[in-house]
């Protein structure tokens, strides 16, 4: 009985390796390079247009923008160090819970596991060697809670400094691409044409790519971070005018 159940796991094991699944499995790393990269393009684009708009010079908009994507980076990378700091701390407070009610309430966490695959139409002699074999594996038991339960993945301890740092730098690259023509033209009426023909392109550009990793209408998503991009510069340039004039 064992050779066969031996025999039977060397099968499945061979059959895993000769099939490859391309899933895509970096979502929360796209996701953070996402939220860098479509703020640090619009908020620093916004700041220049703004400035531009009221009749600073290149060197006050260069400086305000180098000093608002430095903020900006340190702002936004903090923030996605609290985020996954806050998932990491939530996992293990519902670890720490399900463990407690493995130990308390054994038959109703069994219970709830012959509830779980019952919803997905397994019969009760086809689930209770499952449970059972669960219920002799403590670990083994209390993944499976988390998992199936709870909805939760194990963080990866290093994924709060991880995600700060990808922000904060994402942050940085798409903030220098708008404040990149105030670095060579020293007319700030020139640099925000320069500007904005840089930026529309690059959020047309990351559109796409966000769109290509994250859905399936890449065009659309082009189209609809250009449009917010654009939107939010020409709402701060149209800002600084009014102002100025009044």
């Amino acid at each position: 009985m064992e050779i066969a159940e031996n025999r039977t796991d060397d099968s499945h094991r061979s059959l895993l390796r000769q099939h490859k699944e391309n899933h895509f499995t970096a979502g929360k790393t796209v996701r953070d390079i996402i939220l860098g990269v479509s703020d640090g393009l619009t908020v620093p684009f916004a700041l220049a247009a703004g400035l531009s708009g009221a009749d600073a010079s290149y060197s006050i908009v260069l400086t305000a923008g180098i000093a608002e994507v430095a903020a900006g980076a340190i702002s936004m990378g903090l923030g996605g160090y609290l985020a996954a700091k806050s998932e990491a701390d939530h996992y293990m407070r519902e670890l720490r819970r399900e463990e407690e009610e493995i130990i308390a309430v054994p038959d109703t966490e069994a219970a709830e596991i012959a509830e779980m695959l019952a919803d997905y139409g397994i019969e009760p002699v086809d689930y209770g060697p499952v449970v059972n074999a669960l219920r002799r594996k403590p670990q083994a038991w209390l993944d499976f809670m988390m998992k199936f339960e709870l909805g939760l993945e194990k963080p990866d301890p290093r994924r709060a400094l991880q995600s700060a740092f990808t922000i904060a730098i994402a942050y940085v690259i798409g903030g220098l691409l708008p404040l990149s023509p105030y670095m060579f033209i020293s007319s700030a009426q020139k640099a925000v044409s320069a500007s904005v023909v840089i930026t529309l392109a690059a959020l047309l550009i990351f559109g796409y790519a966000k769109g290509y990793f994250t859905d399936d209408k890449p065009f659309q998503s082009a189209f609809q971070t250009a449009l917010i991009g654009a939107s939010a510069s020409a709402a701060a340039f149209g800002m600084a005018k009014v102002v100025q004039s009044s």
